[in-house]
């Protein structure tokens, strides 16, 4: 199966999608995974949950920004709607998810 673009991945019909930047190496980012998974499967057939490692993906980094890790951002029809860096509770990125699906 092909690789899919950033923009294809981001572009995703009918569902937001959140996209999870981090690296192996940073602590908070481990902190953020568990916390992820509780809220992908809260919204699972709802919300697509992508992790992009910036140390590999650089550009897409650049291109959105990314200064500090953890930073998440939710895209919806392919557009940022919601960006928060660094540690976010289950709660606060729902919050975001259901601004979107509305």
């Amino acid at each position: 199966m092909p690789k899919k673009s950033f923009s294809e991945l981001i572009n995703s019909p009918g569902m937001p999608v959140l996209v999870d930047f981090y690296a192996d190496w940073c602590g908070p980012c481990k902190t953020m995974a568990p916390i992820l998974e509780q809220v992908a499967s809260q919204y699972q057939g709802k919300l697509k949950v992508i992790k992009i490692d910036v140390d590999k993906n650089q550009a897409v980094a650049q291109q959105f920004r990314v200064q500090s890790i953890p930073t998440l951002i939710l895209f919806h029809k392919g557009q940022p709607v919601w960006r928060q860096a660094g540690v976010v509770p289950a709660g606060q990125i729902s919050q975001a998810v259901q601004g979107a699906l509305k």
